[in-house]
């Protein structure tokens, strides 16, 4: 599968914009200027396509839960109010169908606690091949979203989609739910949108290969322990009191390291390391496990990591999830995060976002020309020097 564009219209500060994704698709832009609005968009789309759009599908997806009067887009350049939000993906399978195009209007709640469907289309190659319009008016399924109410043969290929963004969530890791002292209130199927269960996850995916090697996925553990040079060993194990104060709080399996710079005897869990280290064995989780969602985001991707660090981790991020066919949105205000990036490479895309003169959120693409090539300065020192969008117009 590969993302073509999306579209929004009338969501909070996202009046009317879109953008061409690529396999990973990073957002910069000053705060407030709607970096989570568009991760938010994407999850408000997965729910219409692949479920019913409520207050629980939204929270289980990370989006922030606003009375319904503040979904929609309430600016003062526009006399007259919409009635509803408008959302659009384009897309391609790899089995060379063509191009499918699903386009939904939703309504937000009023007294109700789903949203209404006010009229859905998916097309095939610029062909309809299914529809409705003023659904909001037959209240036998203006709840339900068209992959659950249509079971069609002949939508087959594009009913694949569904497989796709079904999982999606705005992943937000925090430290103590990545530590395992406080429960994840939102438990995906693999990793916890704050990271809970992080340790089982990771055991799913450290093996001994047939040559005796440590694999972390699909990199060696070497490679692993390159980023967190202190450690020695990472392995998930069952909670020892030898390890963990009886006063804290533990899973049921831990993840454990060994300090390289300590005796052998010397090793601690997850409670006691580096916050930086149990964010990078999160993130390349998230990119490397088969059960983990196939499109998702990461909202702040930078979140205590040293800035070389950061770019590292960028660079290993955006290979693993190339490597596993995956889709993902990420916000960072770190400029370390973008000498990451290769832009050279069509499947890694940079955005800056911005507010206009009216408020609206505008989505552009950055590209970088022959002539900043030339000057040969890193992405973080134009961005800083405000020669990409995205900076905040500071006196």
């Amino acid at each position: 599968m590969n993302l073509r564009e999306i579209s929004f219209g009338n969501f909070k500060s996202l009046y009317n914009t879109s953008f061409e994704p690529g396999k990973v698709n990073v957002f910069i832009g000053a705060n407030g200027s709607g970096k989570s609005t568009v991760l938010e968009a994407i999850g408000l789309l997965s729910a219409a396509m692949t479920d019913r759009v409520d207050d629980i599908s939204l929270q289980r997806r990370g989006v922030r839960l606003s009375a319904p009067a503040l979904y929609r887009s309430r600016f003062r350049d526009k006399t007259g109010a919409r009635p509803t939000i408008d959302l659009s993906l384009k897309w391609e399978e790899d089995d060379g169908s063509g191009l499918f195009q699903y386009d939904v209007h939703l309504a937000p709640p009023k007294d109700e606690s789903y949203w209404k469907y006010h009229s859905e289309t998916f097309l095939q190659n610029g062909e309809k091949k299914w529809g409705r319009s003023n659904a909001s008016q037959n209240m036998g399924n203006n709840h339900i979203g068209f992959f659950l109410i249509d079971g069609s043969p002949e939508l087959v290929n594009g009913r694949q989609i569904a497989k796709h963004f079904s999982d999606y969530g705005i992943f937000q890791p925090n430290t103590m739910t990545l530590r395992g002292t406080v429960p994840d209130p939102v438990q995906t199927s693999v990793i916890g949108l704050n990271g809970g269960r992080l340790a089982e996850a990771l055991e799913e995916i450290i093996k001994i290969d047939k040559d005796g090697n440590i694999r972390f996925g699909s990199l060696y553990m070497e490679d692993i322990l390159e980023m967190i040079e202190w450690a020695s060993d990472i392995v998930v194990n069952i909670p020892n009191k030898t390890r963990v104060n009886s006063s804290v709080p533990v899973t049921r399996q831990i993840i454990e390291f060994s300090d390289r710079f300590m005796k052998d005897t010397a090793r601690f869990t997850g409670y006691d390391a580096s916050e930086g280290a149990l964010y990078i064995l999160f993130m390349l989780c998230l990119a490397m496990h088969p059960k983990a969602p196939a499109v998702f985001a990461i909202d702040s991707f930078d979140h205590a990591l040293n800035p070389r660090l950061a770019r590292k981790i960028t660079k290993v991020f955006c290979q693993q999830i190339k490597h596993h066919k995956k889709h993902v949105f990420l916000t960072t205000h770190n400029p370390l995060v973008l000498d990451g990036l290769d832009l050279n490479d069509p499947d890694i895309r940079l955005f800056a976002v911005d507010r206009g003169k009216y408020g609206h959120s505008q989505i552009h693409r950055i590209q970088i020309s022959e002539k900043l090539v030339k000057e040969g300065q890193a992405l973080s020192r134009l961005w800083i020097g405000g020669r990409l969008g995205g900076v905040p117009e500071l006196l």
